[in-house]
């Protein structure tokens, strides 16, 4: 009923063609390799992002990578936005909620087929406050002096560095630095410097950071 009415709406705008439809992912994967072998490839796929099977950003990440002119569109209810980070980093152009008036519709398929992103303000700003959310929920893992390491690292001091500013050994500077790196789930200490930039621990001047020489 979804992609009648979508197929119905679009059929009178002018300057969008639909060309295609899918019950879900994998049948998507193989109408669009279809139409590209016949020459006739989409240029914008609106994508559920749940649906029977592959989900609708796995599927974004295969088109994506088999298609990379394609533009992307996920679809998302406002109860759905935790999956919408996922589908961005899959390569998806922006999102739209379902129940998105249709002139919103045509406003996004334009908008991607010009090569721009199209964020839903509503869907953008519950995005925002949950990875704040998620931000402020992995800092507070960090003890303070994890803290205080983090933001040295995001200066770009080495262990050893980071050790001297803090009266530490080198060794006790190490094992911050890797429990900095698994509570906050990234992969490097360069990763965990850009997250600490990103969250403001790269400002941070605590009392038990010395400088000074004698």
């Amino acid at each position: 009923m979804v992609r009648r009415g979508v197929e119905t709406f679009l059929d009178m705008v002018d300057g969008i063609e639909l060309i295609g439809e899918a019950a879900d992912g994998d049948q998507a994967i193989r109408r669009i390799a279809r139409l590209e072998a016949d020459g006739n490839p989409p240029h914008v796929v609106l994508m559920d992002l749940v649906m029977p099977g592959t989900s609708g950003a796995s599927t974004t990440e295969t088109l994506i990578k088999r298609h990379p002119h394609l533009r992307i569109i996920a679809m998302t209810s406002f109860a759905e936005t935790a999956r919408v980070h996922t589908a961005l980093q899959a390569g998806a152009a922006g999102f739209i909620l379902k129940d998105a008036e249709a002139d919103e519709l045509a406003a996004a398929i334009r908008a991607v087929s010009r090569g721009e992103l199209h964020l839903d303000p509503a869907v953008t700003r519950e995005l925002i406050r949950s990875l704040q959310e998620s931000s402020r929920t992995a800092a507070e893992r960090l003890t303070d002096r994890e803290q205080e390491a983090l933001a040295l690292l995001a200066q770009g001091l080495s262990n050893l560095q980071i050790a001297e500013s803090l009266f530490i050994s080198e060794r006790t500077a190490r094992t911050h630095v890797s429990n900095i790196i698994m509570k906050l789930e990234v992969e490097s200490r360069t990763q965990a410097a850009l997250w600490a930039i990103r969250h403001g621990f790269g400002n941070w001047e605590g009392s038990g950071t010395n400088n000074s020489s004698s």
